[in-house]
């Protein structure tokens, strides 16, 4: 039994010294340029935050429009974050790192895409299943 457990613990710290954490492109430390994250799920817009409330996470700080959206985001970051560390979506998927545009920028499947400009975000909204299974697989490589 004390071997199972010790077999048991090394596995699982073994698989968090593999697990990729994921840095967040930002402008001048501030992800999102500004825009709060919460606001794409909650008002269905892109909204700038304000440094009232502001929270350091994952490399960046994220700015919000009310402490409501910075308290659920302090609950949950990964369910607000960008997917692909805030890079475009499109670009991801075509096996590349692009910068984004916060107002060109969809949820799907309640994950939230941001891409380089509104012509892009049209191109993505095309097929947002492959591009996104795309992006998926392209992703662990990029995220180095």
């Amino acid at each position: 039994m004390k071997k199972v457990v010790i077999v048991l613990l090394a596995v699982i710290f073994s698989a968090g010294a593999y697990a990729q954490s994921t840095k967040f492109t930002s402008k001048n430390g501030v992800a999102i340029k500004g825009y709060d994250p919460v606001a794409y799920f909650n008002q269905q817009s892109a909204v700038e935050g304000n440094d009232k409330y502001s929270f350091d996470w994952s490399g960046s700080k994220w700015k919000f429009v009310s402490q409501n959206n910075l308290d659920s985001f302090k609950t949950a970051p990964e369910r607000y974050a960008p997917q692909y560390g805030g890079f475009c979506a499109y670009g991801t998927s075509e096996n590349h790192l692009s910068p984004t545009d916060p107002k060109a920028w969809t949820v799907v499947n309640n994950k939230l895409y941001l891409n380089y400009n509104l012509d892009v975000k049209q191109l993505w909204i095309k097929d947002t299943t492959s591009r996104i299974k795309a992006a998926d697989g392209y992703w662990p490589s990029l995220n180095k």
